[in-house]
């Protein structure tokens, strides 16, 4: 703001941490993008760009479905509470799976808060609970998903284990055949989309749409090529 900036694009870690400064952006009379994160309570932002959760989690639930067509017993490790993604992507898996939910059993569903040591404490736990391994882990987010691989491989399992957000670590991991499966929600396209918004507003007066969602996708080692990230795995 102090530099005199056309307009700002934000991608913010702490979306309510950053409602004082982006509302002083909005009212000194500077366009506003957000990216991946909304930043609420703010009237005035231009637009926003993110990826659809709801329809990730639908695409994990799909994919099981495409897995196991004859039934699944699942466990399903949650993100942080009360996190919007968290809530989206557990909405999406159910609203697939709970459609059948005389084929498909969630078994057990716990928070392992996005954090990879608690996925490895939570999937111990889990497992130790149960009469019988579960066919597959249904994971918030790629940490959780690589501390739940560790214990599987660990305990020689053959569960399929799908998380989410297409890190490179988890792709590699698929290549090698440790993950079966992550989301995609194309992080890049979201920053291209809001640079293309923000630039065709300041030079055309063009405004955006509101709010756009880009659709994620499930990558698998069939498709490891549309991942946005490959060429950082090692």
């Amino acid at each position: 703001m102090t530099q005199g900036v056309d307009g700002i694009i934000i991608s913010p870690l702490d979306a309510v941490a950053m409602q004082p400064a982006v509302q002083g952006a909005v009212d000194a009379g500077i366009p506003v993008v957000t990216i991946d994160r909304r930043v609420e309570g703010v009237p005035g932002i231009l637009g926003h760009v993110g990826a659809d959760n709801v329809k990730g989690g639908e695409a994990q639930g799909e994919l099981i479905m495409k897995l196991f067509p004859d039934g699944a017993s699942i466990v399903n490790l949650q993100g942080q509470p009360g996190a919007s993604p968290a809530i989206d992507r557990n909405k999406g898996a159910h609203n697939v799976l709970d459609a059948h939910a005389d084929k498909y059993k969630f078994v057990a569903e716990q928070t392992a808060n996005f954090q990879r040591n608690e996925g490895v404490t939570v999937t111990e736990s889990i497992l130790a609970g149960l009469a019988n391994p579960p066919d597959v882990i249904l994971c918030a987010n790629d940490d959780m998903a690589l501390g739940a691989l560790q214990v599987v491989k660990e305990q020689g399992l053959p569960i399929k284990i799908i998380g989410f957000d297409a890190l490179p670590e988890a792709l590699g991991s698929i290549r090698d055949g440790g993950l079966t499966a992550t989301v995609e929600q194309f992080p890049g396209g979201q920053s291209a989309k809001a640079l293309h918004e923000m630039v065709d507003f300041l030079r055309n007066g063009t405004k955006p749409e509101p709010l756009v969602l880009l659709t994620p996708i499930t990558i698998t080692k069939d498709n490891l090529d549309k991942a946005e990230r490959l060429n950082e795995v090692k």
